[in-house]
C-alpha cells in the first residue's frame, strides 16, 4: 500500500461518480473523462468491468462492492480508504453504479470527506429505474402514470419501506430497489389494496447483454421470479405502464381499470 503523506498533498479531492447501470456506453461525458483521468478508484461490484477498464495501466483500482446477503466492505472501511487515499495520492474517483444519491449512499461518503477536509464533486449517473425505458415501459405515460415512487426494498434494518404501503393506494408507477428478497411481501402489500392484477415487471442486469426481465401481474412476482431463477442485481417495476411493453399486451382499458 502506498505510504500515507499528509505533506504531499494539501488539496485532497474526492469525486463521487454515477456509472449508470453498467452499459459504457450510458456514461455521462463527464463521467468518462473522469474515469479516463484518474490515478486511484474505489469501485462497487455494480461497476462493470468494461467501465473499470477505462482507466489508465497506471490507475490503482480498489474493490469495495457490497453484495446482497454476502460478506461486503464495510463502510467505515470505505471511509477510511477515501481518507487515505485522498492525502496520500491527492485525488480519489468513488464509482458507484446507478446514481450515488439514489440508494447508493453517495451523501454519507461526500459528507464524511467534507468533515475531513477533502474536497468533493458529484457526477450523477443514471438510475437503474430509467433503463425501463430501454425494454419499452415508460416511467410516466399521460392519463396512465403522472408520478414515480422510488423505494428501497432493504432499510438499514434490513425491511422493507413503509412507503410501499403508501404507494400501492396512489397511481403512480412504484420502482423498488433492492427487493428480490421481499417479492412475497410486494405481493401481499398489492392484494390486500386490491390490487393483485395491476402489471408488473422484473428486470434483471438492465442494460448488459445479460440482461432478463419478465412481466407478470404483482400477485405472481414471487412465483414467477422462483421459476425464471431471476435474482439480484434487479429492479422491480409496478404500475399500468409496465403493461404496455408486456409480451401479452395488456388491453389498455385494463391497464386503466388498473389505475
Amino acid at each position: 500500500m502506498t505510504r500515507f503523506n499528509s505533506e504531499k498533498y494539501k488539496n485532497p479531492e474526492l469525486y463521487i461518480v454515477g456509472c449508470g447501470p453498467g452499459d459504457p456506453d450510458l456514461l455521462t461525458m463527464k463521467a468518462f473523462k473522469i474515469i479516463k483521468s484518474a490515478k486511484t478508484i474505489l469501485f462497487d461490484n455494480l461497476v462493470s468491468d468494461e467501465i473499470i477498464n477505462i482507466t489508465e495501466p497506471d490507475c490503482l483500482k480498489v474493490y469495495v462492492g457490497k453484495k446482497p446477503y454476502q460478506h461486503s466492505t464495510p463502510q467505515d472501511e470505505i471511509n477510511r480508504l477515501i481518507k487515505f487515499y485522498a492525502h496520500s495520492r491527492g485525488t480519489v474517483v468513488r464509482l458507484k453504479g446507478g446514481d450515488p444519491y439514489i440508494f447508493g449512499r453517495g451523501y454519507e461518503e461526500l459528507d464524511f470527506a467534507r468533515r475531513n477536509d477533502i474536497a468533493c464533486t458529484y457526477i450523477p449517473g443514471i438510475s437503474s429505474m430509467q433503463t425501463c425505458g430501454l425494454s419499452g415501459i415508460p416511467l410516466t405515460h399521460r392519463g396512465m402514470s403522472e408520478g414515480v415512487w422510488a423505494i428501497t426494498g432493504t432499510r438499514k434494518d434490513g425491511s422493507l419501506s413503509a412507503d410501499l404501503q403508501l404507494a400501492a393506494r396512489s397511481t403512480a408507477t412504484v420502482v423498488v430497489y433492492m427487493g428480490m428478497s421481499k417479492l412475497a411481501e410486494i405481493a401481499r402489500i398489492y392484494v390486500q389494496a386490491g390490487k393483485g392484477t395491476l402489471p408488473a415487471c422484473i428486470i434483471e442486469n438492465a442494460s448488459l447483454s445479460s440482461q432478463r426481465k419478465v412481466h407478470c401481474c404483482v400477485q405472481a412476482l414471487p412465483v414467477v421470479a422462483s421459476e425464471k431463477k431471476l435474482g439480484n442485481p434487479a429492479i422491480i417495476l409496478i404500475g399500468a405502464v409496465a403493461g404496455l411493453a408486456s409480451e401479452t399486451r395488456f388491453p389498455l382499458e385494463t391497464l386503466t381499470k388498473a389505475m
